[in-house]
């Protein structure tokens, strides 16, 4: 092409090229020095273009023409292998192909600068092993990728991929490049696909939005990704899929995803070292159909569902990796030949009302070396040939039971330490069974449970300190206790009852307060047994020391009742400086809306305060029942203003404390006969002087409530309401319709609230206060439009059973907090302005 006077562009001058006019003739220097200028003209309604210089690394002059091309593709053809091709800023619409193994990039210090934006298409195709360097790269077409590598092994370095495509960045067949510092973009497809045998490596690499998977391996592909975050994705954080395809993973973290964090199935595998996964709308890990996974040193937390969960075949193994804040369980295995095999592991702190480890339909699980605390319950095994092995592992602080074992399955624990729980271990049923060798139980309400025919053996096992009993056997429970011993139990060591065929050898009970053994009519086989009788009981017909078979009946001739003690309650802790009802108001009214129960507590403090003072003036006081019911959604202040209530009370000296003792379901009710009631006493005990709030107090009468013991709960608390009526406030809160629904099933409940006070859900505009009183209270501020955008969002964002009101905003304000450092982390210098204003666009995207 001649060297006539170029087009100008759009930005209204000519390009220029390291300062020199691009129309200028080359210089002899550059002529000689085997470089190739060529200038990108574009289609007729392009941006203007900016130009491509060529350096030519090679010792021949005359190895290829030089001269200006009239578009980068051209420029790209005449260039050849180890050419370096530095392209000026600007907009190029065209759809190139690299097929040799060139140097592709923006000029120095212009990150970004370079944008590659056909109007269809595929943007950029790499078929050689070439470099590409510090592009910004669009794409806007449905069915093709932005970025598809081919073949060869290229670095891609720096490249931003801003698209709405099918695919940010695909990699197929041969090819295995090297992605280093790149992010995707691409909320309209797949993140990263890696499809069809292709492989590589993906360092320090974000996918900050996908509208599918995050990342997605299928047909036999392996990459490998280090130190890459995947985020913002409505599909799958990581996504293998298909027979032979694999992914290694290192040091990544995948986060706020609408699908899975991980997801591997039809036969994948994946391998993910010092992962982390967390805050999924799904499970955080699902593995299905033969799929093998192996994480090791991972993190997976805040998932609203289950942690992990794997069925039809699939193998997990878990080493020194971590399971904790999930909404169902943390382990989830299903189905014959699916097993888990966890090493040095922690699965802790469920924020829902599941095991923390569920085995069923045939799996197998096996935990070493691992801990399991502060969770509903810790283990359930259920259905026939499902199976858990635990071994030298702690279970505890467990609300309900640690192991259950049912419809036919099989526990086996060695050596393990199960401590603060109410069930130690619960066998329920017929076939199900299994050995406990060498554990200890102590601090639980009953040590371990038989029931209905369910036949385990307990091998050198030792209870320690049970509130009920060391070992409870009924309903034609079996059962082999062999060298068991328990220790300070205040109920019974060992209790068999209804006939049931239970065998005890050499087991020895001490210090229990109701009697070491009691057995029915026709009870256990028991040989070599002691019990050291110390004191505890009055006076009863001496018995034997030693036990045999021939002497179980005589041994419970004559045992006594119960010893009358009066019931244990922990020591109070030192009450805090009451403050006056005035501050305590002052808090109430400083909330956010809430203006009908700011009236409603007024008025009653009110009443109260005036019986009060008619009282010390020897005036007749009118009667004021202080229980309340609190009606309303989640997050609208109901445990805040029961603190305040319980407060103003105490500042009153209607109450003793004014302390708030919050409980639900599983903290009133048992697992077997007697149990709850005497969990719903010690929670009114803790409550003396105080407030006793029960949430969700309709799932104490849930409508098919058979042979539930939530009824024994509310008849009890109606009962301590009655007696001490004076020492303790109750206030019962849930949804409006079911909490209607639970003052009807018992007259005696209802009679005992004075009134019920309902609680609107939060305006966006009041949700709009509350993100601005957070952003006050970290040092925040709203920049100009973010309160418009805010109201907007709140306006749009569905309102279904999940949403938190004021929680939800709390949690909007810790998300665009997350998404401004995201933002500003990217800024070499920054202001105070930089780190501490809000723009619209680091709000959240509507679920």
């Amino acid at each position: 092409m001649g060297r006539g006077r170029p087009r100008l562009g759009t930005y209204g001058h000519r390009q220029l090229n390291h300062g020199r006019p691009v129309n200028s003739p080359p210089s002899r220097a550059l002529r000689w020095s085997g470089q190739i200028v060529s200038t990108r003209w574009g289609h007729s309604n392009a941006m203007a273009q900016g130009t491509v210089q060529v350096t030519h690394t090679g010792t021949s002059r005359w190895r290829r023409r030089t001269g200006e091309y009239a578009s980068l593709a051209a420029a790209l053809e005449a260039a050849g292998d180890g050419d370096v091709l530095t392209v000026a800023p600007g907009t190029y619409r065209e759809n190139l192909v690299v097929q040799r193994a060139v140097t592709l990039r923006g000029p120095e210090g212009t990150v970004g600068s370079v944008r590659i934006a056909p109007v269809d298409g595929v943007a950029l195709t790499v078929r050689a092993s070439a470099v590409l360097q510090d592009l910004h790269i669009e794409g806007q077409d449905t069915a093709s990728p932005a970025l598809l590598v081919e073949d060869g092994t290229p670095e891609l370095v720096g490249l931003r991929i801003v698209t709405r495509s099918a695919v940010g960045i695909e990699v197929r067949a041969a090819a295995r490049p090297t992605v280093r510092r790149c992010t995707v973009d691409n909320p309209a497809g797949v993140g990263i696909g890696v499809l069809e045998g292709a492989g590589g490596l993906f360092e320090e690499c974000e996918v900050v939005a996908a509208g599918q998977s995050g990342v997605s391996v299928r047909g036999g592909a392996h990459p490998r990704l280090e130190r890459c975050r995947i985020h913002h994705t409505s599909g799958a954080g990581l996504s293998v899929n298909g027979e032979g395809s694999g992914l290694e993973a290192v040091g990544c973290e995948v986060y706020e995803v609408k699908g899975s964090g991980v997801q591997v199935a039809a036969r994948g595998s994946a391998h993910l070292t010092d992962c982390t996964v967390h805050r999924t709308s799904a499970d955080g890990v699902t593995l299905d159909t033969d799929a093998v996974l192996t994480l090791s040193d991972c993190d997976i937390h805040d998932i609203p569902e289950n942690a992990i969960d794997l069925r039809s075949r699939a193998v997990l193994t878990l080493t020194r990796s971590t399971v904790r804040r999930f909404g169902r369980n943390g382990l989830s295995v299903w189905d014959p030949g699916t097993r888990v095999d966890a090493n040095q592991c922690e699965i802790h702190d469920s924020t829902g009302d599941y095991p923390a480890v569920w085995v069923s339909d045939g799996a197998t699980a096996v935990l070493e070396a691992c801990r399991v605390h502060d969770v509903p319950d810790a283990l359930f095994v259920l259905d026939r040939g499902s199976r858990v092995d635990v071994v030298d592992s702690d279970l505890s602080q467990v609300r309900n039971t640690a192991v259950s074992v049912s419809d036919g399955a099989t526990a086996q624990l060695d050596d393990c330490r199960i401590r603060e729980a109410a069930t130690g271990a619960w066998f329920r049923d017929h076939g199900s069974g299994g050995t406990l060798s060498g554990c200890t139980i102590d601090g639980a309400q009953t040590g371990v449970i038989v029931t209905k025919g369910a036949d385990p053996r307990m091998e050198r096992c030792t209870v320690t300190s049970p509130a009920e009993a060391g070992f409870y056997v009924s309903a034609e429970g079996r059962g082999t206790f062999h060298g068991c011993r328990v220790t300070g139990s205040s109920g019974y060591g060992f209790h068999v009852i209804d006939g049931c065929r239970t065998t005890l050898t050499r087991c020895r009970t001490e210090r229990c307060a109701r009697g070491g053994y009691e057995f029915a009519e026709d009870g256990p086989l028991v040989e070599d047994c002691t019990s050291d009788e110390s004191g505890v009981r009055p006076p009863a017909p001496e018995v034997p020391a030693v036990l045999t078979a021939t002497q179980t009946t005589g041994l419970l001739g004559a045992v006594p009742g119960q010893r009358a003690t009066a019931p244990a309650t922990a020591p109070l802790p030192d009450a805090e400086p009451v403050r006056t009802p005035k501050a305590v108001l002052g808090e109430l009214d400083a909330l956010v809306g809430l203006e009908s129960v700011k009236r409603e507590v007024r008025a009653l403090t009110d009443m109260i305060e005036i019986g009060r003072r008619r009282q010390e003036a020897g005036l007749k006081a009118a009667s004021v029942r202080r229980h309340l019911v609190f009606t309303g959604s989640p997050g609208t202040g109901k445990t805040t203003v029961a603190r305040l209530y319980g407060e103003i009370l105490a500042s009153l000296a209607v109450l003793e404390r004014g302390h708030l003792v919050e409980v639900s379901r599983v903290d009133l009710v048992g697992e077997h006969i007697g149990s709850t009631a005497i969990r719903t006493q010690e929670a009114f005990d803790r409550a003396r002087g105080g407030v006793l709030f029960i949430d969700e107090a309709y799932a104490l009468s849930p409508e098919d409530s058979g042979r539930d013991f939530g009824k024994e709960a509310i008849d009890t608390l109606v009962k301590l309401m009655e007696d001490h009526r004076e020492a303790v406030v109750v206030i019962v809160a849930g949804y409006t319709a079911e909490m209607e629904r639970f003052l009807s099933v018992n007259p005696g409940v209802a009679s005992r609230f004075s009134r019920t006070i309902t609680f609107s859900d939060y305006e966006p505009e009041e949700l709009l206060r509350i993100v601005e009183q957070q952003a006050e209270e970290h040092e925040y501020r709203l920049a100009a439009g973010t309160g418009e955008a805010l109201l907007k969002y709140f306006t749009a964002l569905p309102k279904g059973p999940a949403f938190g009101n004021g929680r939800t905003a709390r949690q909007t304000f810790e998300s665009m907090v997350e998404r401004h450092a995201g933002r500003v982390a990217r800024f070499t210098e920054m202001n105070t302005d930089d780190l501490t204003l809000l723009y619209p666009e680091d709000l959240p995207e509507l679920p």
